[in-house]
């Protein structure tokens, strides 16, 4: 079975579903697992391409997803489970990814919003889409869909 697990988190909706099938997924083997954020690069080549720039100061952004990991990290804690934290810095993808092979992890977790809206979709990406393509290894999606719900 899985040896390590990422969980790409931000304390999201979608991020805790996610948290949650990480759980049931530990159960079998006792993977080591790791709670990853992502601080996004100050000035990304999105908003860029959009014509406007985001701030310089990435770091309440930075300050949040450590305070989210942190609550993350702690909540696996007091269920049991040795679990590690790690902010890391720059594009999404690229990040989870490097970070995957480095760590040599055989599985990302990473929740997945649905957006009922085609333009949202659109609009948005979708990490989780991209995160398949460049992962180094296999990516389990799980999908929010509180939102259709609630349409």
């Amino acid at each position: 079975m899985y040896k390590h697990i990422i969980l790409a988190y931000d304390g999201s909706n979608s991020g805790q579903k996610a948290m949650l099938e990480l759980k049931e997924l530990a159960h079998w083997g006792q993977p080591r697992l790791t709670l990853v954020a992502v601080a996004p690069n100050p000035l990304d080549v999105g908003s860029m391409e959009m014509g406007y720039y985001t701030s310089a100061d990435n770091g309440p952004v930075e300050e949040t997803l450590r305070e989210q990991l942190a609550q993350g990290v702690q909540t696996l804690q007091t269920m049991g489970y040795t679990v590690q934290g790690e902010v890391l810095k720059g594009e999404v993808i690229r990040e989870l990814s490097d970070f995957a092979e480095r760590a040599g992890a055989d599985l990302i977790v990473v929740g997945h919003k649905h957006e009922p809206n085609l333009l949202r979709r659109w609009w948005s990406g979708s990490t989780a889409k991209s995160l398949v393509e460049e992962s180094p290894c296999n990516v389990l999606i799980v999908v929010d869909r509180s939102a259709v719900a609630a349409t």
